[in-house]
């Protein structure tokens, strides 16, 4: 009689131990899966001060000073009057 219900309960004892294997593969999977999100908060942080400091380094290049000392072994130089402006009086109405 013990044995019967011993056969009997295969079974179920095969049915607790896939939910066993569920249970550890699910925990397996949760870490594995918190890994990847901190690495790529990481990534993402290393990534905004990059952003902030080429962001900082345009600023900075684009400045008037800084553009005319770029463009002087060019030849160029800032303006030190204002433009002229050409009016077409010969406008034909």
């Amino acid at each position: 009689m013990y044995n019967r219900w011993m056969v009997k309960s295969i079974p179920f004892y095969f049915f607790i131990a896939a939910i066993a294997l569920i249970y550890i593969a699910n925990g397996h999977y949760a870490d594995k899966t918190m890994r990847e999100i901190n690495k790529t908060e990481k990534n993402l942080k290393e990534m905004e001060y990059e952003f902030k400091t080429a962001k900082q380094e345009v600023i900075f290049r684009s400045k008037e000073s800084e553009l005319a000392k770029a463009v002087e072994p060019l030849g160029l130089k800032p303006l030190t009057v204002p433009p002229l402006r050409i009016i077409d009086t010969l406008e034909e109405k």
